[in-house]
């Protein structure tokens, strides 16, 4: 059931655009500055990357809970609950000690999951007829607003410190809250099949859910593993720290760009299976390149960005696609981002260490490279124009 008070159709869409802004840019954004944190808490790279993994980690715990909340708060205040927690992890992170670095990245984790796991739901609902537009519009938001914060870490950092950089990112959920305030007039309450789904079958049971969390899941331990290190990746190759915190930008700005064609070759095609392979194949090709070729950087962090972006538009528009309701949405959104998050909580810091273990970051490129082969075989079964049962 659902209670709407009247609200143009303009502010849902401009508080969904809002709060995706927030998803990913408030954590990622530590990427160039975990070189200054490490050395202010003397701390190795899979230390410091453990500050990237720790709100996967809480996405993992989390996630599956939100439809919960959701179906106790109603969907409206669920999300605006997360805003409230990710506002406080931000502020929590940004107080200085290494125990709130650690607590407020926790906190922050479990609001973004919480959001995260909720906009598909509230866009099955709402707008069932533009899922795959809708959810491309939030995966291009989500890369813009993480480009902007990637890019302006460094410099903010610089002029003040670390601490002030990191708690400029409150502008981001702070906004959202104020513009998805309005919503609160409105109060959803899924109905009963929200437990198990239209058919009674668990999603958790189903080899194409199994599919979509994969090829979420393997995406994802891709491109948090790369944009937790590729300041350093690039530093390491000779680059400064400024002009490697802008290539980190480029890559984030470049997610967003798969959402111009998108929508319409989703539109033209039968099933979504060539749009995968051809991500995770690019994929391949720039972590190749830029292991051959550092000096063209520009290039092949652009086309990485490029590539896992379009891989990630594709694995949220699945997670709708390839679900029969509102409710079975929730369910799905869930365990995928459950699992496939807590895959992709292990990247900063497998990574992290691996580079440790060999000083050098070419197994660690080697290591991405691999999986993006196998993305092309669950992005074959994902793919395909079937709903879970």
């Amino acid at each position: 059931m659902t209670s709407r008070a009247s609200l143009h159709p303009f502010w849902i869409i401009a508080g969904v655009l809002l709060v995706a802004g927030t998803l990913r840019g408030t954590f990622t954004g530590a990427g160039p500055l975990l070189g200054d944190i490490g050395q202010a808490f003397d701390l190795g790279a899979s230390q410091a990357g453990f500050l990237i993994t720790l709100p996967l980690l809480a996405f993992f715990v989390v996630s599956p809970f939100a439809a919960r909340l959701a179906r106790a708060a109603g969907l409206e205040r669920a999300i605006f609950l997360a805003l409230i927690a990710m506002i406080g992890g931000i502020a929590i992170r940004s107080v200085g000690p290494l125990w709130a670095l650690y607590l407020g990245s926790t906190a922050l984790g479990a609001g973004i999951a919480i959001g995260n796991t909720l906009l598909p739901s509230l866009l099955k609902r709402d707008f069932p007829d533009q899922i795959t537009k809708l959810t491309t519009l939030y995966a291009v938001t989500m890369g813009v607003a993480s480009a902007g914060a990637s890019a302006v870490m460094v410099p903010l950092a610089q002029a003040f410190d670390w601490r002030w950089a990191l708690a400029a990112l409150i502008v981001l959920p702070l906004t959202a809250a104020l513009v998805w305030a309005p919503q609160l007039r409105r109060r959803s309450t899924p109905g009963a099949e929200a437990t198990t789904g239209l058919s009674g079958i668990s999603v958790w049971r189903s080899g194409l859910a199994w599919q979509v969390t994969l090829f979420f899941g393997v995406n994802s331990f891709v491109y948090y593993a790369v944009a937790a290190w590729l300041p350093s990746i690039l530093t390491g190759a000779g680059m400064s720290p400024e002009v490697a915190g802008g290539l980190h930008g480029v890559m984030q700005l470049a997610t967003a760009a798969p959402g111009l064609v998108l929508v319409p070759l989703v539109r033209r095609m039968k099933d979504q299976r060539a749009l995968a392979t051809g991500f995770a194949l690019l994929g391949l090709v720039s972590l190749a390149g830029l292991y051959a070729a550092p000096g063209l950087a520009m290039i092949w962090v652009a086309l990485f960005g490029f590539a896992i972006g379009g891989a990630f538009i594709l694995a949220l528009a699945f997670i709708g696609l390839r679900s029969r309701s509102a409710e079975q949405t929730a369910q799905l959104s869930g365990m995928t981002q459950s699992v496939g998050y807590l895959m992709s909580a292990c990247g900063p810091i497998a990574i992290g260490a691996l580079h440790d273990a060999v000083d050098a970051w070419a197994p660690a490129l080697a290591v991405c490279g691999a999986l993006c082969i196998l993305l092309v075989v669950l992005g074959l079964g994902a793919g395909r124009d079937r709903q879970v049962a």
